[in-house]
């Protein structure tokens, strides 16, 4: 049997290295499409008129800043379908108020920054959500199949943890 030579081993590794390149390629196009369109959503979103009822509606639902902060971070990455961009556009839209109100009733900004943080994990995970269309296409199942699942571990979990550290928050003060 004949040897492979050094020119045809460094073919084949040279072929194996451009394929893992061009798979990981075609691979990442659509998690970062989906992506992307989520963001642009989440730009329009924002800049609609009735954004601002929305906006209005959230400051006035309760006197705990917590409170109103967890229902707007989570209404608004329930609406743009992103964590992220629920999160920026609510710190953006509503970060001066709710800080103002957090330290007149003497709640620690690092509570208002865990309980931002743990709201935009909530309604995130809506079945319009890019990284829930890219995990169903990418195990070949539908909304139907599994939306259940998704919804218990990446919505009712997380809300869930919210409330109780609003809770604690509320109770005990920052921890």
């Amino acid at each position: 049997m004949r040897q492979p030579t050094p020119r045809h081993d460094r073919h084949r590794l040279t072929h194996a290295i451009k394929g893992a390149v061009n798979e990981g390629t075609m691979g990442s196009l659509l998690p970062i499409f989906n992506t992307a369109s989520e963001v642009g959503y989440g730009a329009v979103i924002s800049s609609l008129a009735a954004f601002t009822t929305i906006k209005d509606a959230v400051l006035g639902v309760s006197g705990n800043p917590l409170i109103s902060l967890a229902l707007s971070v989570n209404v608004l990455a329930g609406i743009t379908g992103s964590a992220s961009g629920g999160m920026s556009i609510a710190l953006e839209a509503l970060g001066d108020q709710f800080k103002t109100m957090a330290v007149e009733q003497g709640i620690s900004l690092e509570l208002v920054h865990r309980v931002t943080a743990i709201s935009s994990g909530g309604f995130d995970a809506l079945p319009h959500n890019g990284a829930v269309i890219t995990l169903l296409a990418i195990c070949g199942l539908s909304h139907r199949q599994s939306y259940k699942d998704i919804a218990v571990v990446a919505i009712a979990v997380p809300v869930l943890a919210l409330v109780t550290i609003i809770v604690l928050g509320s109770l005990f003060g920052s921890f």
